[in-house]
């Protein structure tokens, strides 16, 4: 599960721009939300973004890891819809 977190929160980082405002969507810290972050780089062995004070930039692996996080996210929204509009 805390994979799926993991790649949830990177999704929002990326869909949102930033780590704040990503942490504001999920009501979270910014702190958190690069602690979750790099957690998942370091499982995964590898460098998803690239961070500056101004700015994220997605690294190589980034744009697929975003893709397939995504995917994932939406699988999980309409699973959670599926089951709200059958009970």
């Amino acid at each position: 599960m805390d994979d799926f977190k993991r790649m949830a929160i990177f999704a929002a980082v990326v869909r949102h721009g930033s780590m704040t405002a990503a942490a504001r969507s999920l009501g979270m810290s910014p702190s958190a939300v690069s602690q979750q972050v790099r957690q998942l780089e370091r499982q995964g062995g590898v460098t998803l973004m690239h961070r500056t004070t101004r700015q994220l930039t997605l690294t190589d692996a980034g744009p697929r890891s975003y893709a397939q996080s995504a995917l994932m996210v939406e699988a999980a929204e309409l699973l959670a819809l599926f089951q709200w509009l059958t009970t």
